[in-house]
C-alpha cells in the first residue's frame, strides 16, 4: 500500500509547478511587525507527460532565478522581491519528477520565509534563467540551463528548452488566473499560495524538432488541511483498471460559464488511482479521458461538485458499443497587421469544448502516440509557412493539427455524500465538439491577435458518428469550411 500511495502522489502531484507561497502546514502567526506578514515559496507539480505514463519525456528541467508579486493588477513596477537568495544561487528543478527527499505533492522550497507589507498581491511572476545566461550548479541540461528529456527510439535524448521572454520579464499570473483574484496575505499570518504551473500543456514542439516554453501558469491559496482531491478510475464492464492511458482533468468554469482546464494527472496504470495536491479551496469538476491498451476511447466521465478534502471513489468508464475514436482537424491561419497584410507565425492552442445540459466542459486531449498530442489538456500548435503537405491560404502561415478524441458522449456523475452518482447524460451515444482556439505570437507570452468578440474563436459545432475525420466547420461559414483566422497579429 506504501508503494501504491507513492506512486499515486507521483502521477497526482506532479504537472502543477505551483509556486507555493508558504509551506502547506502553516497559517498562523509568523510576524510581530503590525500590517505585515510572511510568505514562503516552494514548487509541485502533477505531469501527464511523462515516459512512465506513456508520454514522451523523462524529465523537464528549469532554472528558477526569482519569484515575484505585485500589489497592482497591471503595473509593471512596484514588484515584491519573495526569493532574494536565488538570484545568488539559482535552483534547477525537474517538473516531472519528485524528489525522494521531497514532502508529498512538493518538488522544492525555494527560499526561507519573508516578510512583505500585509495586502491582496493581484500579480505573481517567476523569472527563468536564460539558457547562456548564467552558470548552473550541478546543471542537467549540458549546455542548456532548461531542457526536456525525450524518450526517443533510440534512447533518451536532451533537448534545450527554449525560452521567449521569461528570462527577461518573468512569466506572469494575473489575478483573473489567482484564485479569488489575488494572494491575500493578511497582517501577522502566513497564506498558502500555489502556483500550478501546468509543465505538459505549456511546451510546444515547433517543426524543427526544437521545443519551445509556452507557460500555462494558475495559482491559489492552499488550506493547511483538506488540500487534495482523490479517487480511482475503473473500467466498468471488468472493474479493473484502464489498460490504456487515463488522464483526470480538475476544472472551474470561467466567467463566461465554460469550465476551464486547472490541473492534469494520470490515474495510476495498475490500481485506477489518482490525487491531486497541493489545492486551493474550493469545488471543481473531474474530467476523465482514457483508452484502452489498443487505442480505443471510452466515453468520458464527468463528475461535478467536488470540494477539497473529498473522494470522489469510484468513476466508471464505459466502452462505447460501436468505435468510439474520433480525429478532428481545422486549418488555423495568422497574419499581422501591415498592409497589405503578410504572414505571421503565433502559438494556437487548441482546446475542445462539449455542451453537456447547460454546462459546456473542456475534454481534456489526452496522451496519444499517433499525434503531437503532449497532454495537459491542451494542444499547442506553432503556425509556420507552405509546406510540401501543406498551402497556406495567400499571405499567411497556417497549421492543419489532428486531435484525437473520444467519439463517444460523456457520462455525467453528480457528486454526494455516498460518491458519484450516474445522472441522465441524454440520448445521443456519440459527442456533439466545439474547437476553441486562442492564440500568442511566437515569443512573446501574452495575447496578441485582435479577433472580433468573443476573443477566442471557435468553429461550428459538430456532431460525431462513427469513428472517422472531421475537418470542422467554423462559426458563420456556412458550407464553405474556412480557416479559424487569427488577424492583427503584431
Amino acid at each position: 500500500m506504501k508503494f501504491i500511495w507513492q506512486l499515486s502522489l507521483v502521477f497526482g502531484c506532479l504537472l502543477a509547478v505551483a509556486l507555493v507561497m508558504v509551506a502547506c502546514s502553516s497559517t498562523s502567526n509568523t510576524s510581530s511587525a503590525s500590517g505585515m506578514g510572511k510568505v514562503t515559496v516552494s514548487v509541485s507539480d502533477p505531469a501527464t507527460c511523462q515516459s512512465s505514463g506513456g508520454g514522451p519525456f523523462q524529465s523537464v528541467f528549469i532554472t528558477i532565478v526569482d519569484v515575484q508579486a505585485n500589489i497592482s493588477s497591471s503595473s509593471d513596477s512596484g514588484w515584491v522581491d519573495l526569493t532574494p537568495n536565488l538570484s545568488k544561487s539559482p535552483k534547477q528543478i525537474d517538473l516531472l519528477n519528485v524528489p525522494a527527499s521531497s514532502d508529498n505533492c512538493f518538488l522544492a522550497a525555494l527560499g526561507d520565509a519573508l516578510e512583505l507589507q500585509a495586502g491582496a498581491y493581484q500579480q505573481i511572476r517567476i523569472v527563468l534563467a536564460g539558457n547562456s545566461s548564467i552558470s548552473v550548479s550541478g546543471n542537467q541540461c549540458g549546455s542548456a540551463n532548461n531542457c526536456v528529456v525525450a524518450n526517443t527510439r533510440s534512447g533518451l535524448k536532451t533537448y534545450p528548452l527554449l525560452l521567449s521572454s521569461e528570462a527577461q520579464t518573468g512569466i506572469k499570473i494575473p489575478s483573473g488566473q489567482i484564485a479569488g483574484g489575488a494572494l491575500n496575505v493578511a497582517a501577522g499570518q502566513t497564506e498558502d499560495l500555489d502556483i500550478d504551473f501546468q509543465t505538459c500543456a505549456s511546451i510546444v514542439q515547433e517543426g524543427n524538432g526544437q521545443y519551445r516554453l509556452k507557460p500555462v501558469l494558475h495559482a491559489g491559496v492552499v488550506a493547511a488541511t483538506s488540500t487534495s482531491i482523490n479517487g480511482s478510475v475503473l473500467d466498468a464492464a471488468s472493474g479493473n483498471a484502464a489498460t490504456g492511458t487515463v488522464e483526470v482533468a480538475l476544472e472551474q468554469p470561467d466567467s463566461s460559464g465554460v469550465d476551464r482546464i486547472y490541473m492534469t494527472a494520470l490515474a495510476d496504470p495498475v490500481t485506477g488511482e489518482f490525487v491531486f495536491c497541493p489545492l486551493p479551496d474550493g469545488t471543481y469538476d473531474v474530467v476523465v479521458v482514457a483508452d484502452d491498451k489498443n487505442n480505443n476511447f471510452y466515453q468520458p466521465a464527468i463528475v461535478t461538485g467536488v470540494k477539497v478534502g473529498s473522494t470522489t471513489d469510484t468513476i466508471k468508464l464505459n466502452m462505447p458499443a460501436s468505435n468510439g475514436n474520433a480525429a478532428l482537424t481545422t486549418l488555423v491561419t495568422s497574419s499581422d497587421v501591415s498592409m497589405p497584410a503578410k504572414a505571421i507565425s503565433v502559438d494556437a492552442t487548441l482546446s475542445l469544448l462539449e455542451k453537456m445540459g447547460s454546462a459546456t466542459y473542456t475534454i481534456p486531449l489526452s496522451p496519444y502516440p499517433s499525434t503531437t498530442q503532449l497532454g495537459g489538456g491542451a494542444l499547442t500548435v506553432a503556425t509556420a509557412a507552405s509546406t510540401a503537405t501543406l498551402t497556406c491560404p495567400a499571405n499567411t502561415d497556417c497549421a492543419q493539427p489532428e486531435m484525437d478524441t473520444p467519439a463517444g458522449a460523456a457520462y455525467v456523475y453528480a457528486y454526494g455524500t455516498g460518491g458519484p452518482t450516474l445522472t441522465a447524460t441524454g440520448n445521443s451515444l456519440f459527442a456533439t465538439y466545439t474547437v476553441e482556439a486562442q492564440a500568442f505570437q511566437t515569443g512573446t507570452d501574452t495575447r496578441d491577435c485582435s479577433v472580433a468578440a468573443p476573443a477566442d474563436l471557435q468553429t461550428d459545432p459538430v456532431i460525431l458518428s462513427a469513428a472517422a475525420t472531421y475537418p470542422l466547420p467554423v462559426t458563420g461559414t456556412g458550407t464553405t469550411l474556412k480557416p479559424l483566422a487569427f488577424t492583427s497579429c503584431q
